[in-house]
């Protein structure tokens, strides 16, 4: 029988199949090669790709943010119309008003209404100076203008910005701040109310006005106190609850309005601070850390519970509280302690 051997190939078999085998490896290394680069490439473009897009939502978001800002923070087209239909006192049943224009330094031109309270009323000595929002025209608040001059019985002095309602000129911080100055000297230099009482009310956007129109006239005498309602901290401190994409350029916004800054120096006159603990705009805790920062020795907080950033007003206490308010800072004595009302 014969013996049993397993079958070699040959030396030049074996250098054949190595050198078939050597070149299968590599020419899958080189195709593995090119697929991994490909996808790597195409990788790269596609971060790249990614990265322009994200330079591009920044760069319009920072272009917005800094060039269109006046518009975003001012649209004093809202709601429709706002430029050319201002409703009148007289729509509303008021009879004892004047319409009027006002010349500011600047060479602008500002509407506004001076509404009289009855004769011989309670706080007939006594004008509340009203700002208003940032959307809209004094006439979409006469309203409130009615329920101050009959239930609180205070005259009221509506001035429009520059750049709303029928005012001319376009608005800006500096120019906002003209026209509170030019509304308040009126007032002072106008014969019937130059002995009057000032109270200065602002909401939202008005508030920031009217927080640095107080701090820069509280020694003037005329303005025994300031009502604010959801107001803001800053515009920067603002814009991440506004525009949250865009809560790393908040540092671009040159309307700054920093009431954080400027309520502390309010010294000589009374606040206070209505709440609307549903403000989808504001966050309520800017106007809480606004009372947390005032120095003056009279504040009160009046949270309003159910109420948002523009339905505040019709909440329940509301004109109850800015009543109780005027009485005592138009009286003959105001409050000397802090009155901390639903903390």
């Amino acid at each position: 029988m014969p013996s049993s051997s397993p079958i070699l190939p040959s030396p030049t078999s074996f250098a054949t199949a190595a050198t078939t085998s050597s070149s299968f490896s590599s020419s899958s290394m080189r195709r593995a090669y090119r697929r991994t680069h490909s996808a790597i490439k195409h990788q790269c473009r596609a971060a790249v790709e990614l990265i322009d897009v994200a330079q591009g939502v920044a760069a319009v978001l920072t272009s917005l943010l800094y060039f269109k800002q006046k518009a975003l923070i001012y649209p004093s087209h809202i709601p429709p119309n706002s430029r050319t239909d201002v409703p009148r006192p007289s729509q509303y049943g008021i009879k004892d008003f004047e319409d009027l224009v006002i010349p500011t330094s600047d060479g602008e031109k500002l509407s506004a209404f001076y509404i009289r309270a009855p004769k011989g009323g309670r706080n007939s000595k006594c004008t509340v100076l009203m700002f208003h929002g940032n959307a809209g025209n004094i006439g979409h608040r006469l309203p409130i203008a009615r329920m101050i001059i009959n239930y609180i019985g205070c005259n009221v002095f509506m001035l429009e910005y520059r750049g709303y309602g029928l005012s001319t000129g376009e608005p800006d911080e500096k120019g906002l701040m003209v026209d509170a100055q030019t509304a308040l000297d009126y007032l002072r230099d106008r014969a019937e109310t130059s002995d009057h009482k000032i109270v200065i009310y602002g909401q939202s956007l008005g508030g920031a006005v009217s927080i640095k129109l107080v701090s820069k006239n509280q020694n003037a005498g005329a303005i025994v106190g300031l009502v604010l309602e959801n107001t803001f901290l800053s515009m920067r401190a603002l814009i991440p609850s506004v525009i949250p994409p865009a809560k790393y350029l908040a540092v671009l916004c040159h309307q700054v309005w920093p009431s954080e800054t400027l309520i502390p120096t309010i010294t000589e006159v009374p606040i206070l601070f209505l709440s609307g603990l549903q403000d989808e705009i504001v966050p309520p805790p800017h106007m809480r850390k606004l009372y947390e920062l005032a120095t003056t020795p009279t504040k009160i907080w009046k949270p309003l519970p159910g109420g948002d950033h523009n339905s505040s007003v019709l909440e329940e206490g509301y004109f109850e509280a800015i009543s109780e308010f005027v009485s005592n800072v138009a009286g003959d004595s105001a409050p000397s302690k802090s009155r901390r009302e639903g903390r």
